[in-house]
Protein backbone atom coordinates (compact mmCIF):
# COMPACT_ATOMS: atom_id res chain seq x y z
CA UNK A 1 0.00 0.00 0.00
CA UNK A 2 1.46 3.35 -0.98
CA UNK A 3 -0.88 5.97 0.12
CA UNK A 4 0.88 8.75 -2.72
CA UNK A 5 -0.43 6.43 -5.21
CA UNK A 6 -3.67 6.41 -3.67
CA UNK A 7 -3.84 10.20 -3.48
CA UNK A 8 -3.21 10.12 -7.11
CA UNK A 9 -5.93 8.10 -8.08
CA UNK A 10 -8.61 9.72 -5.53
CA UNK A 11 -8.42 6.24 -3.81
CA UNK A 12 -9.43 5.55 -0.09
CA UNK A 13 -7.76 2.99 2.35
CA UNK A 14 -10.52 0.74 3.54
CA UNK A 15 -9.14 -0.96 7.04
CA UNK A 16 -11.93 -3.16 6.88
CA UNK A 17 -13.95 -5.25 4.98
CA UNK A 18 -17.56 -4.07 6.14
CA UNK A 19 -16.35 -0.61 5.00
CA UNK A 20 -15.27 -1.46 1.53
CA UNK A 21 -18.33 -2.94 1.13
CA UNK A 22 -20.41 -0.47 2.25
CA UNK A 23 -18.81 1.99 0.17
CA UNK A 24 -17.72 0.35 -3.29
CA UNK A 25 -19.77 0.56 -6.42
CA UNK A 26 -17.39 -2.36 -7.99
CA UNK A 27 -16.20 -5.21 -5.53
CA UNK A 28 -13.57 -7.34 -7.64
CA UNK A 29 -12.73 -10.42 -5.51
CA UNK A 30 -9.26 -11.34 -6.35
CA UNK A 31 -7.65 -13.59 -3.71
CA UNK A 32 -6.17 -17.34 -3.77
CA UNK A 33 -8.97 -19.93 -2.73
CA UNK A 34 -8.27 -20.85 0.74
CA UNK A 35 -9.84 -22.66 3.57
CA UNK A 36 -10.01 -18.25 5.13
CA UNK A 37 -11.47 -17.18 2.07
CA UNK A 38 -14.02 -19.77 1.01
CA UNK A 39 -17.47 -18.18 0.94
CA UNK A 40 -15.71 -14.84 1.80
CA UNK A 41 -18.08 -13.47 -0.22
CA UNK A 42 -21.57 -14.92 1.17
CA UNK A 43 -25.25 -13.44 2.38
CA UNK A 44 -23.75 -11.39 5.12
CA UNK A 45 -21.02 -9.20 3.30
CA UNK A 46 -23.93 -8.56 0.19
CA UNK A 47 -26.26 -7.37 2.65
CA UNK A 48 -23.47 -4.67 3.55
CA UNK A 49 -23.21 -3.95 -0.42
CA UNK A 50 -24.58 -1.25 -1.95
CA UNK A 51 -28.25 -2.06 -4.28
CA UNK A 52 -26.16 -0.22 -7.09
CA UNK A 53 -22.97 -2.06 -6.76
CA UNK A 54 -21.67 -5.20 -9.17
CA UNK A 55 -19.47 -8.26 -7.71
CA UNK A 56 -16.98 -9.31 -9.96
CA UNK A 57 -14.96 -12.44 -8.92
CA UNK A 58 -12.02 -13.74 -11.09
CA UNK A 59 -9.95 -15.35 -8.08
CA UNK A 60 -12.08 -18.58 -7.72
CA UNK A 61 -15.66 -19.77 -7.65
CA UNK A 62 -16.05 -21.30 -4.41
CA UNK A 63 -14.58 -17.79 -2.75
CA UNK A 64 -17.97 -16.78 -3.14
CA UNK A 65 -21.61 -18.13 -2.21
CA UNK A 66 -23.34 -18.76 -5.15
CA UNK A 67 -26.90 -19.11 -3.64
CA UNK A 68 -26.10 -16.20 -1.84
CA UNK A 69 -25.40 -14.35 -5.01
CA UNK A 70 -28.40 -15.52 -6.59
CA UNK A 71 -30.54 -14.64 -3.93
CA UNK A 72 -28.92 -11.11 -3.59
CA UNK A 73 -29.26 -10.33 -7.39
CA UNK A 74 -32.83 -11.47 -7.60
CA UNK A 75 -34.17 -9.58 -4.77
CA UNK A 76 -32.48 -6.36 -5.54
CA UNK A 77 -29.68 -6.05 -2.85
CA UNK A 78 -26.76 -5.54 -5.27
CA UNK A 79 -27.47 -4.60 -9.11
CA UNK A 80 -25.10 -7.05 -11.12
CA UNK A 81 -22.10 -9.59 -10.87
CA UNK A 82 -19.62 -10.78 -13.46
CA UNK A 83 -17.85 -13.73 -12.90
CA UNK A 84 -14.83 -15.46 -14.92
CA UNK A 85 -15.32 -18.02 -12.30
CA UNK A 86 -17.84 -20.31 -10.88
CA UNK A 87 -18.12 -23.39 -8.39
CA UNK A 88 -18.37 -25.46 -9.78
CA UNK A 89 -16.29 -24.49 -12.91
CA UNK A 90 -19.13 -25.02 -14.73
CA UNK A 91 -22.25 -24.12 -13.47
CA UNK A 92 -25.26 -26.95 -13.34
CA UNK A 93 -27.57 -25.70 -16.22
CA UNK A 94 -30.30 -25.35 -13.88
CA UNK A 95 -28.50 -23.03 -11.30
CA UNK A 96 -30.54 -20.32 -10.66
CA UNK A 97 -27.49 -17.38 -11.98
CA UNK A 98 -28.20 -18.92 -15.33
CA UNK A 99 -31.45 -16.85 -15.31
CA UNK A 100 -30.22 -14.08 -14.68
CA UNK A 101 -29.77 -11.17 -16.65
CA UNK A 102 -27.89 -8.98 -14.55
CA UNK A 103 -25.10 -11.44 -14.57
CA UNK A 104 -22.12 -12.35 -16.72
CA UNK A 105 -20.59 -15.71 -16.78
CA UNK A 106 -16.79 -15.72 -18.88
CA UNK A 107 -15.35 -19.29 -19.16
CA UNK A 108 -12.15 -17.96 -17.25
CA UNK A 109 -10.85 -16.16 -19.33
CA UNK A 110 -9.26 -13.34 -17.47
CA UNK A 111 -5.81 -14.64 -17.67
CA UNK A 112 -6.25 -15.56 -21.65
CA UNK A 113 -4.03 -12.54 -22.84
CA UNK A 114 -0.75 -12.69 -25.22
CA UNK A 115 1.42 -11.87 -22.04
CA UNK A 116 -0.21 -14.34 -19.45
CA UNK A 117 0.44 -17.14 -22.15
CA UNK A 118 3.35 -16.31 -23.09
CA UNK A 119 4.60 -16.66 -19.50
CA UNK A 120 2.73 -19.82 -18.71
CA UNK A 121 4.29 -21.41 -21.72
CA UNK A 122 7.94 -20.42 -20.32
CA UNK A 123 7.48 -21.38 -17.52
CA UNK A 124 6.67 -24.83 -18.54
CA UNK A 125 9.15 -25.01 -20.51
CA UNK A 126 11.68 -23.94 -17.55
CA UNK A 127 10.33 -26.85 -15.45
CA UNK A 128 10.88 -29.21 -18.29
CA UNK A 129 14.35 -28.26 -18.79
CA UNK A 130 15.04 -28.77 -15.14
CA UNK A 131 13.18 -31.68 -14.26
CA UNK A 132 15.12 -34.37 -16.44
CA UNK A 133 18.77 -32.43 -15.96
CA UNK A 134 17.78 -33.51 -12.38
CA UNK A 135 17.80 -29.35 -11.52
CA UNK A 136 15.53 -27.69 -9.00
CA UNK A 137 11.72 -27.47 -10.75
CA UNK A 138 10.97 -23.85 -10.61
CA UNK A 139 7.48 -23.94 -10.41
CA UNK A 140 6.96 -27.39 -8.54
CA UNK A 141 3.86 -27.80 -6.37
CA UNK A 142 4.51 -30.07 -3.33
CA UNK A 143 1.67 -31.39 -1.44
CA UNK A 144 0.90 -29.64 2.07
Amino acid sequence: RKKQEEQAVSATYCEKIDNLLQQSDFVMVVVSLTPQTHKLIGKREMDLMKPVATLINISRGAVVDQGALATALQTGFIRAAALDVTYPERVPRDHALLKLKNVLITPHLSMKTDKATYMLTEEAAENNLAAPNGLPIPSEVLPS
